[in-house]
């Protein structure tokens, strides 16, 4: 009796969290895209990613994954090549961060005392 029903309580749980991603039932695609057409306020070319903001004149959709993001205005002032090679740029610093990050914890040299990151910095200071 016990045992049934811990596997009923199993066979729920795993149900319930299957249906988690199931897709849900949805209005078809015209429903929805007609809805949110009927949102908009006023008329004009707006961004969709911040659909309350105007979509700024450099941002035509020419790059991958261009959708009008720029609330600062940056592609007004600078050339679009620009920021995609700084965006590159610290990307790469942020990610060679997280390394040295990861490093710092495995890695101590031979000189130094292993110790907590929170012991270091008392005893180094």
């Amino acid at each position: 009796e016990a045992s049934a029903m811990l596997r009923a309580a199993v066979l729920a749980a795993a149900v319930a969290s299957a249906s988690a991603f199931a897709p849900a039932a949805f209005a078809p695609m015209k429903a929805r895209t007609a809805a949110v057409k009927s949102l908009k306020m006023q008329s004009g070319d707006f961004s969709a990613a911040v659909p309350f903001l105007k979509r700024p004149s450099n941002l035509d959709g020419s790059y991958v994954g261009d959708v009008g993001f720029d609330p600062l205005g940056f592609s007004d002032v600078f050339d679009l090549r620009v920021l995609r090679e700084a965006e590159l740029k610290h990307g790469r610093f942020a990610m060679l961060a997280v390394l040295g990050f990861i490093v710092q914890e495995l890695y101590t040299f031979p000189f130094f005392p292993k110790m907590a990151p929170v012991h270091a910095h008392d005893y180094f200071v």
